[in-house]
């Protein structure tokens, strides 16, 4: 077990390693799919170092700019604008300053995936004619002391009433992403915010047909925007266009260079310990040198001598392998315990951390079995039987 201990260690490197990174990605990636793999967002955007030639009411997006993707992308299933409010909600003698009411339109339920536990959604006529309605998540039940179905009851939204006619499902955001606690959300019809706020800053949201899309969205997007802002082919975007899926893609790639590092690492603890096996089988073949001249004398070739030590170090580092198997899984075992809040809970070890700890740990006893071997096969039966 002495001898085997630096593959042990090793192993068990790789296989822990190699399954928290695997967990803490498939976390990670959760928390993005969370938010929707086919959406889009679209914002006004200052370019770089253009304060003097660009203000920010000519940057900023419209509704007729917005209105005018829908038919110039056909890679989009659906956009709405989003125009968020700062106000102060009060409900019987509870006051909530700076709540977050958000005006939008009723494709948003499409986008967002946010479905209704009370009540109904908003509809077309809602934002049409301007009714001064709401939905809320369950989060402002409790803060403002509402029913526990609160549909039919009137709150005040920077003064203005509007009747609450559903309740929304509050989307429970990951602490990394800066949700670790749910706040309370307001969503009226942007007409009506319209109403409200009468030059409001916006921006919109979409949703792609498909997560593969966003090249095209982005492309069709752009290309409009820039027509109905009467850009110059040299002026830069005044907008930006970001996804979930772009986001996505570039965090594979850092996982991808995590990984490669991390197998980098702890290969470097398996060929250390591949030499220690090296230095142990040449103290053996020390020890038994009699033993092989013995050998030797009663008829055994050379080539049975070699394969006898290379055997007995590609055995020694199997077998550390194998302990050291079994602990790595005990070790992702008790990752996978600690709880959904856990960065780690979905731990699993991948096959190609499995492959490389038996392979590598096959080769480290061939590679370096391979020296001590050939010394004793090479060793002269007479002076072996004279070694004292």
């Amino acid at each position: 077990m002495l001898t085997t201990l630096g593959i042990i260690i090793g192993v068990v490197a790789v296989i822990v390693l190699a399954a928290a990174g695997h967990g803490f990605k498939t976390f990670v990636l959760d928390q993005f799919s969370s938010f929707g793999a086919s959406k889009v967002w679209i914002f006004p955007r200052m370019p770089p170092e253009q304060r003097d030639r660009f203000s920010f009411r000519q940057i900023r997006l419209n509704i007729r700019q917005i209105d005018s993707l829908m038919a110039a992308s056909p890679s989009l299933a659906a956009i709405t604008p989003v125009m968020q409010i700062n106000a102060t909600v009060q409900h019987g003698d509870r006051v909530r300053q700076f709540v977050l009411v958000q005006g939008v339109r009723p494709s948003w339920h499409e986008i967002e995936d946010r479905g209704v536990i009370y009540g109904r959604a908003l509809m077309q006529i809602d934002d049409d004619e301007r009714r001064q309605v709401c939905l809320i998540n369950d989060k402002a039940i409790q803060e403002l002391a509402l029913d526990a179905d609160p549909t039919g009851t009137t709150i005040l939204v920077d003064g203005r009433r509007f009747l609450v006619i559903g309740v929304v499902e509050t989307k429970q955001v990951s602490p990394m992403f800066g949700g670790d606690e749910a706040q309370t959300e307001i969503f009226i019809p942007f007409r009506s915010g319209e109403a409200m706020r009468p030059e409001p800053r916006m921006y919109a949201i979409g949703k792609t047909k498909a997560p593969d899309l966003f090249a095209d969205v982005k492309a069709e997007v752009r290309a409009q925007l820039r027509r109905v802002r009467q850009l110059r082919p040299e002026d830069p975007d005044t907008f930006g266009i970001q996804a979930i899926e772009e986001a996505i893609s570039q965090f594979k790639k850092v996982a991808t260079g995590i990984t490669v590092f991390i197998a980098g690492v702890v290969s470097i603890s398996l060929l250390v310990g591949g030499i220690g096996i090296m230095n142990i089988m040449l103290v053996s073949v020390s020890e038994r040198t009699r033993e092989i001249g013995l050998r030797k004398a009663v008829g055994a070739r050379p080539e049975v001598i070699l394969l006898q030590f290379l055997v007995e170090a590609v055995t020694l580092c199997l077998v550390g392998c194998a302990v050291g198997l079994l602990l790595g899984f005990a070790g992702v075992m008790a990752m996978r315990m600690g709880g959904e809040d856990s960065p780690v809970h979905k731990a699993e070890a991948p096959m190609w951390a499995i492959i490389l700890s038996v392979g590598f740990s096959a080769g480290t006893g061939v590679i370096f079995g391979m020296f001590p071997a050939i010394k004793a096969a090479r060793l002269d039966p007479i002076e072996a039987l004279r070694h004292e």
